[in-house]
């Protein structure tokens, strides 16, 4: 050893190495309970459609007690996915999905959607948490604020598709949902987000789809409430118009 040398403990190294170890299981952790649901994965290679797990192998199975008193084991048996009314645009593998028929109700691109419980959402009593408003006798549109009831709601093109019936608020939290349409006899509803509520004018402006579209919306099981699954199809309608609802909309901006 070197004159004047001495031995020492690198406190800073030992900590960094730790620290890469410790961030390296938790990347390897993380992204192995993310596989827990939507895997094995489905993959077309070679006009063949295998099963993937990729890289970590999916975790072992396990029990979730849910508030409800059920179990689900995930991973799981999946449920089946709905069938796409669309084909690829071109013979390569990763190629873009084109859409047949209504491209509205194709199930792809902005119009897609998750297979959610056909349950509704609950609020801490355990009761739906998302109802039309005629339901709760202590909500209220607060004053001075419009209120939409009774007028006329307004598509893209212009034209109306329907007029606004009802608001659905939801319990947990002072706001609306959804505006309830009446189309031509047919109920449409339409996430707030995408309404314009113009008190001025008195009507109800929705850009994303055109005044026929209201009518083909999707149809809930209930009037008094709203499944998780139910609302995934509504949002995924109303805002897939934002690209599928007329022809010059899919086009290249430029």
């Amino acid at each position: 050893m070197p004159d004047g040398a001495t031995t020492h403990f690198d406190a800073a190294f030992v900590v960094l190495y730790a620290f890469w170890f410790f961030f390296i299981a938790l990347v390897f952790y993380i992204r192995r309970e993310d596989k827990r649901e939507g895997y094995p994965a489905e993959s077309r290679r070679m006009k063949k459609t295998e099963m993937m797990e990729g890289f970590p192998s999916m975790p072992a199975p396990k029990t979730f007690k849910l508030r409800d008193g059920k179990e689900v084991v995930k991973p799981g048996p999946e449920k089946a996915q709905y069938k796409l009314n669309a084909e690829p645009i071109a013979g390569f593998e990763g190629a873009p999905l084109a859409p047949k028929g209504n491209p509205m109700l194709a199930g792809v691109g902005p119009g897609a959607y998750a297979l959610r419980a056909e349950t509704p959402d609950l609020d801490e009593n355990d009761q739906p948490r998302i109802v039309p408003m005629r339901l709760v006798k202590d909500f209220s549109i607060a004053e001075g604020d419009p209120d939409p009831r009774g007028w006329p709601v307004i598509g893209c093109d212009g034209q109306q598709g329907g007029v606004c019936k009802e608001l659905w608020v939801d319990r947990m939290e002072p706001q609306v949902r959804y505006l309830e349409i009446d189309a031509g006899g047919k109920k449409a509803l339409a996430p707030i987000a995408l309404c314009n509520v113009r008190g001025k004018k008195g009507v109800v402006e929705i850009d994303s789809i055109t005044g026929a579209q209201f009518k083909d919306a999707p149809k809930l099981k209930s009037n008094e409430q709203i499944t998780f699954a139910e609302e995934d199809r509504v949002s995924a309608y109303m805002g897939g118009g934002s690209l599928y609802a007329t022809p010059d909309r899919a086009e290249p901006f430029l």
